[in-house]
């Protein structure tokens, strides 16, 4: 006896994928520098950690049509924020085309122009290793250089079927 067919769609317009990509949860990080004496940032949800260990790797991918993406591609390091799950409002705010993305946001900036936001779950100082074509999108390959954890203090912004959501705490009996 034989399992039936799995019921898979083949619709693979941009909608429908969105939508079916929007299945899978994800965390989200801002991806900062300070250029030309002005903090730049990107948001990603496809944001990788754990790519290697040896040498320090991690990635995200970015649209090529990103505005932002070629200045902060020039920086010499790119401060990772893993947002943390305060950061609704400056995840839609650095993620905006227009305006001032940075308006009240806190934030630190290393010596090589790296920039953390406040409160987030992770920082990592990175620097470009590779950058890899990838039909509409370019997958980048980012050099870890230095990290902080916070030792836990902030819990990450996840986002799933296009929403912010957050971990639930463990339940201890």
């Amino acid at each position: 006896m034989t399992a039936p067919e799995p019921d898979l769609s083949t619709d693979l317009s941009a909608g429908a994928l969105r939508q079916a990509f929007a299945r899978h949860p994800s965390g989200l990080a801002a991806l900062c520098a300070v250029v030309d004496g002005e903090p730049q940032g990107i948001v990603a949800s496809s944001f990788t950690v754990g790519v290697s260990l040896d040498p320090p790797l991690v990635l995200f991918a970015v649209q090529k049509g990103s505005r932002t993406w070629p200045r902060i591609r020039g920086a010499l390091r790119i401060g990772v924020s893993v947002l943390g799950a305060t950061h609704h409002d400056v995840c839609r705010q650095i993620a905006a085309r227009d305006g001032d993305r940075f308006a009240g946001v806190r934030f630190d900036t290393s010596d090589a122009g790296a920039l953390f936001l406040h409160d987030a779950a992770l920082w990592l100082e990175c620097s470009i290793d590779q950058e890899v074509d990838a039909g509409d999108h370019a997958v980048v390959i980012l050099r870890v250089h230095r990290h902080a954890t916070h030792d836990g203090a902030h819990q990450p912004l996840v986002f799933h079927d296009s929403a912010f959501a957050t971990l639930a705490a463990p339940a201890y009996v």
